[in-house]
């Protein structure tokens, strides 16, 4: 899968603070995601990511 810095991610399920969008801030073997809703930035492995990823939203980067 093809995921850049600055792509936003739909997730399948919640972060603890209700949202469902992340914010890739690192991709490589690990990703560094900001959570859009708290702000909370945490890295954790690809494979745990890739599988729970609902969408890529690549329109509605931040600049």
């Amino acid at each position: 899968m093809d995921i850049e810095p600055k792509d936003i991610l739909t997730m399948k399920k919640p972060h603890p603070c209700g949202s469902y969008e992340m914010l890739v801030l690192r991709s490589g073997m690990d990703f560094k995601l900001r959570c859009k809703g708290c702000g909370h930035e945490f890295m954790t492995a690809r494979s745990k990511i890739e599988k729970n990823i609902k969408s890529v939203n690549r329109d509605e980067r931040e600049r």
